[in-house]
């Protein structure tokens, strides 16, 4: 039985990893920090290691016999004092250090769809540092490259559900956002195959107009867009990042960033945006019933 070793295992797209490669057969190691901790007991994995990605001592013996790691490692807000250079490039480099010691076969990694080009966002170039440490590193590597998650996008419902969506331009640039199981799917195959970097998206493009309809649609509310001028945007996005901490700033700077191009990648997979929004509205009606 081949074995994984899974970095950011209790984290969106790291969850459908861990349950995928089980259904696959593989043997899965869950990096966690807390076996006890709710997300890490929601997890279908063969066995958990209890260590941290930023503390080197306590990886010992995390690599063992190990086929594959794959590391969707990454802070989207910082937290514990942590940066994103700590996470995103250091406990990456940390973990794959380790792997070239162990003698792992394979590293993939879960970087982001237009890097080179969001360079002057904190979060993406700590993640292409460590990508450029990956490629450079004496290991086969994939590096696994999403337009964007479901669950960046709920945004959208969120605006919806309070009555209107505040968009910025003119609603035109397009993405094709992919559904955490569709995306482990596709991270299984195109690791299987021996690529060296792909990007990945979701079945469906959609503009951020039809981004914010999908959202009304799925609440039966008449759609409600109002669009801002670009240069608030990027007046906004400077404002933040000299007045406030990278800590405020991150997370903000990479979606208006982000949001300022088209965030397309091959399509794979089935689940559309649409359902997705519908299991929303299903479990706003649990809450309320």
């Amino acid at each position: 039985m081949k074995s994984v070793v899974i970095a950011g295992a209790t984290g969106y797209l790291g969850s459908y990893l861990v349950s995928y490669y089980r259904k696959q057969g593989w043997h899965v190691r869950a990096l966690v920090r807390d076996e006890q901790s709710a997300r890490a007991k929601g997890l279908d994995a063969s066995e958990f290691f209890e260590g941290e990605a930023t503390k080197p001592a306590s990886l010992h013996g995390l690599m063992d016999n190990a086929d594959l790691v794959i590391s969707a490692l990454g802070i989207t807000r910082q937290k514990d004092g942590l940066s994103y250079n700590d996470v995103d490039y250091q406990a990456n480099k940390n973990l794959l250090d380790l792997a070239v010691e162990n003698s792992v076969p394979q590293f993939a990694y879960i970087h982001v769809l237009n890097a080179t080009k969001l360079l002057d966002v904190q979060l993406v170039r700590a993640k292409q540092h460590f990508v450029e440490a990956l490629q450079a590193a004496p290991i086969k590597s994939t590096v696994i490259s999403p337009s964007g998650y479901f669950s960046d996008l709920e945004e959208f419902f969120g605006m919806a559900k309070s009555g209107r969506v505040y968009m910025f331009g003119s609603g035109d640039y397009r993405i094709n956002p992919i559904h955490g199981a569709d995306l482990a799917a596709a991270c299984f195959d195109i690791i299987k195959d021996g690529q060296a970097y792909a990007e990945v998206g979701g079945p469906v493009k959609y503009t951020h107009n039809e981004l914010a309809e999908i959202a009304f649609k799925s609440l039966q509310k008449k759609a409600k867009i109002t669009h801002l001028p670009n240069w608030i945007s990027v007046a906004l996005q400077r404002l933040l990042e000299t007045f406030t901490s990278a800590k405020t700033y991150g997370p903000i700077q990479f979606f208006l960033s982000a949001m300022r191009m088209d965030m397309i990648g091959k399509c794979y997979g089935k689940i559309r945006l649409e359902d997705h929004f519908a299991q929303l509205v299903q479990k706003e009606k649990q809450k309320t019933s």
